[in-house]
């Protein structure tokens, strides 16, 4: 048999148990393995040592304990304000004596009132106080004076009247011996003869106090009088001459006081109306075009208004109807009065008429004025007729919005209206041939080209501007459906219609400017659409022009049309974009016309001449550089200066040194020059050549150098802030001061070579030329040892005082930021874990309850059905 083990002794009452051995059950023995031992190397003395014997959780336990007694008790408190606190100024400061407190108090309060009520108002005093009322109500003494009827103890019985009612009679009272009146004999008053004298003395009474309140009254009124009658005295009135002299002496009105009351009294803004979007107005304007259209139906019919009312159904009218759907413009009744022995209506109908008859030959007058007008504007030239197309055409719609307002607006003050004139059978067939002659008011999109042009052809430019105008109303895309895929065909059709305008004839550019009013208008709508046959157009001409180029070796300038293009797409689309998908590739197409298309009459000269001011029009905005452009001014300049001895500078394709059109705008009729006038280059040469004379083609010729020293100058204008300038144009510098300007021409081209000259010596020196960048030069390798310092960052570096306190608090800040942090979400898991269990006592608190309610539920049921099956054999027996 083995021996049983040693039980361990009880610590006596009293004892604690070792640090760092927890207090367990009986039985249950430490793991000596658990326990956490900390060794220190050295006791310094005055240091707190954190080496300490325990076991694991020991130090989270005591966070917890200090979380449940701080922390826990806040989350319970929460929102509750059960505690009083007396925030009381000195409540709690012993060394304040009552009397003390009651001051500061009192003055806290004045202060804290006036801080907030009379912060800005400096003329207010304080406010005295009578037993709670104002002492300046008090001294008012508004008393209110009772009325003839009431007594002055309203509400309490006399005494006497008491006694002699209620007491018993006057037998029944007490005598008093002062108030006892006997008579003569000595014997008492009866009960009668003692009421008899109360009503009498109540009466009295009564009448005293009516005597008193009119004396009063009186009183009163003669006070106001005479105060009154002092009043005039108290305040001393001025003489008019006095007052007039001081009015002369008062400083004049400042101009910033008048404005400002002009201000005060201005007109506020009224609301205005609702803006209408471009859904609203494209329908307004649809239906009114539809009205005109129908009335010029009507009249070219010969039909009347009336006809037309009258074939319209009648409206259903109920049995209940009144029938006053009416409204009076204008009250007609007048007032009789007579004036010299006539009624004064009378006297008004005959103004009525002597005005009526003024007003008729008023506008008779107007009526010849306007005809007079109009047939001056017949006689005008092309740009009277566009602007009488404005007036005359339906594209700005405010004209008719005004005659409509003025049709259905009622005036009071205009005449009565007329009866209506019956028209003769010559009169109504001469309206109906007018209304014949009238454009339609609706049209229908085209579907094709052809469609366009048989709308538009014979047609006056007005015509055709009002055509292509209602075409776009009437097919607006928020009218329909299909209305968009109409409006974006109509600007293809349009656009060819214009190139065949100008490859027909050349006049027609007139009618081409104003068509591409419409084109801008419906470029906005279909951007897409529009970019896309623009560049149709391009990409057919390129491809057209490189298989010219692979059959015969060089291609010809474009016609007209191409010309008109080219100008329409600067007009539509931005040509200051890095990159467009209209404007570059048609970029890169004039380029290759300047590049491509040989020079080899006057005729293509105009043309490229042409062509460049379109490119310095793309180019102007962007200052894009255009080598082409240069070059081909270059070469227009040679063909001007006799091709003998060297040149000086070098001409690319398609211009040479020498040739048989090398000397093409060479002029040397002395004759010739000497008559030569500068003007414009007409854009008829493109296409045909109307010099017919020797003498005209030389002032062709002059007239084509001129045009290219413009471009050339507006060139140097603008590539003036170039790097490159001077070896751009440094060519052109050495033609004009070495050819051109010592050759005979005449004045006004020898002053435009100067001015060129002076404009690209002043922009050379804005410039420098074109340098290799300037680089350091690289040394030789050499065969010192190359020196790398060796940071060990487990050391602190040697650095000043100031820096190794700045580190020591930055280090001691991010550590206390750490544990703050750490400490913080502890806190938070605490809480939230806190949380959950509330919200699991919460449940299961409820599903206990919902248990109980089930269990009474299914208990009750149990003895209702018991009761049930008791009765129903009690029925059975």
């Amino acid at each position: 048999m083995g021996k049983a083990p040693k039980k361990r002794k009880p610590l006596p009452a009293g004892s604690k148990m070792p640090k760092g051995i927890s207090q367990q059950q009986p039985g249950i023995r430490n793991n000596p393995f658990e326990v956490k031992i900390n060794k220190q190397k050295f006791n310094i003395l005055g240091r707190k040592t954190k080496h300490d014997v325990g076991l694991p959780g020991v130090s989270r336990s005591k966070a917890i304990k200090k979380r449940t007694a701080t922390l826990l008790k806040e989350h319970k408190q929460r929102g509750r304000s059960s505690v009083f606190r007396d925030k009381r100024f000195g409540e709690y400061d012993t060394k304040l004596t009552p009397e003390e407190k009651m001051m500061k108090r009192f003055a806290l309060e004045r202060q804290r009132n006036h801080e907030k009520k009379n912060l800005f108002n400096l003329n207010e005093d304080e406010e005295l106080t009578h037993f709670g009322q104002s002492l300046a109500d008090i001294e008012k003494l508004n008393d209110i004076v009772n009325s003839d009827s009431e007594n002055e103890e309203q509400g309490a019985l006399s005494a006497e009247l008491t006694a002699a009612h209620f007491g018993g009679g006057g037998l029944l009272r007490k005598k008093d011996p002062s108030s006892e009146k006997e008579d003569i004999s000595g014997k008492p008053k009866s009960r009668k003869e003692l009421i008899e004298e109360l009503i009498a003395k109540s009466k009295q009474d009564k009448r005293e106090r009516q005597n008193q309140k009119e004396n009063t009254l009186e009183m009163t009124e003669k006070l106001d009088k005479d105060w009154k009658a002092i009043q005039g005295l108290l305040g001393h009135k001025v003489p008019k001459s006095e007052r007039k002299s001081e009015a002369e002496e008062k400083p004049k009105v400042d101009e910033y006081d008048i404005l400002v009351r002009e201000l005060g009294f201005e007109m506020k803004a009224q609301p205005s109306d609702r803006l209408k979007t471009q859904e609203e107005l494209a329908k307004e304007e649809e239906e009114r075009l539809k009205q005109l259209e129908e009335e010029r139906l009507r009249r070219m019919r010969g039909e009347d208004e009336d006809d037309d009312l009258t074939l319209k159904k009648p409206k259903h009218v109920s049995a209940d109807d009144l029938v006053d759907g009416f409204i009076l413009d204008k009250d007609d009744r007048r007032l009789l009065s007579y004036k010299d022995g006539k009624l004064e209506n009378e006297l008004q109908e005959q103004d009525e008429n002597t005005i009526e008859e003024g007003s008729e030959n008023d506008e008779e007058e107007t009526k010849t004025e306007e005809e007079k007008s109009d047939d001056e504007e017949d006689d005008d030239d092309d740009d009277d007729d566009s602007n009488a197309s404005d007036q005359h055409s339906d594209i700005e719609s405010d004209i008719y919005s005004d005659e409509e307002a003025e049709v259905t607006k009622p005036n009071k003050d205009a005449p009565k209206a007329k009866p209506k004139k019956v028209l003769s059978d010559a009169e109504k067939k001469a309206e109906m041939e007018a209304a014949k002659a009238e454009l339609p008011y609706t049209f229908t999109a085209p579907e094709s080209s052809e469609d366009l042009k048989s709308l538009l052809a014979g047609k006056s430019i007005q015509q055709q501007m009002i055509i292509l105008e209602r075409i776009k109303k009437c097919n607006h895309p928020s009218l329909a459906v299909g209305n968009k895929a109409k409006l974006q065909k109509l600007f293809g059709f349009l656009l060819e219609y214009i190139g065949e305008l100008a490859v027909s004839d050349s006049q027609q550019l007139g009618t081409i400017d104003k068509m591409t009013a419409h084109l801008y208008d419906l470029c906005q709508l279909f951007p897409d659409a529009a970019s896309e046959s623009l560049r149709s157009v391009f990409r057919d001409a390129a491809h057209e022009m490189e298989e010219i180029l692979e059959v015969r070796g060089h291609a010809k300038f474009p016609t007209l049309d191409m010309f008109v293009y080219l100008k329409i797409t600067a007009i539509l689309f931005p040509t200051s974009d890095f990159w467009h998908p209209v404007v570059t590739p048609t970029m890169t197409y004039l380029s290759q016309l300047l590049i491509k298309c040989p020079v080899l009459s006057l005729k293509d000269v105009a043309a490229g001449l042409f062509l460049c001011c379109i490119f310095i029009e793309y180019v102007s905005l962007s200052k894009r550089f255009a080598p082409e452009l240069i070059n081909f001014l270059l070469g227009i300049l040679h063909l001007a200066v006799p091709t003998k001895g060297e040149l000086g500078y070098t001409l690319v394709h398609p211009f040479r040194p020498q040739g048989k059109n090398a000397e093409m705008l060479l002029v040397s009729s002395k004759q010739d020059i000497e008559t030569w006038e500068k003007k414009k280059l007409p854009l008829h040469a493109v296409t045909e050549a109307t010099e017919s004379s020797e003498t005209e083609r030389n002032h062709f010729r002059l007239s084509c150098i001129a045009m290219c020293l413009d471009l050339l100058q507006r060139c140097v204008s603008l590539y003036g802030e170039l790097p490159a300038f001077k070896e751009i144009f440094q060519p052109i510098n050495s033609l004009l001061t070495n050819k051109l300007q010592s050759a005979e021409l005449t004045n006004q081209l020898q002053n435009s070579i100067q001015d060129v000259l002076q404009e690209i010596q002043s922009k050379d020196k804005c410039t420098d030329a074109l340098v290799f960048e300037k680089k350091k030069p690289v040394p030789l390798k050499l065969y010192t040892p190359k020196i790398m310092e060796v940071l060990d960052f487990t050391k602190k570096q040697g650095s000043s005082r100031e820096e190794r306190e700045r580190k020591r608090l930055i280090h001691k800040h991010k550590r206390e930021f750490k544990g703050a942090v750490r400490e913080i979400r502890k806190d938070s898991q605490f809480l939230a874990r806190q949380q959950i269990s509330e919200v699991m006592e919460r449940d299961a608190e409820r599903k206990r309850k919902v248990k109980e309610l089930f269990n009474s539920l299914s208990t009750q049921e149990g003895e209702w059905k018991a009761m049930k099956r008791k009765k129903m054999k009690g029925r059975a027996r």
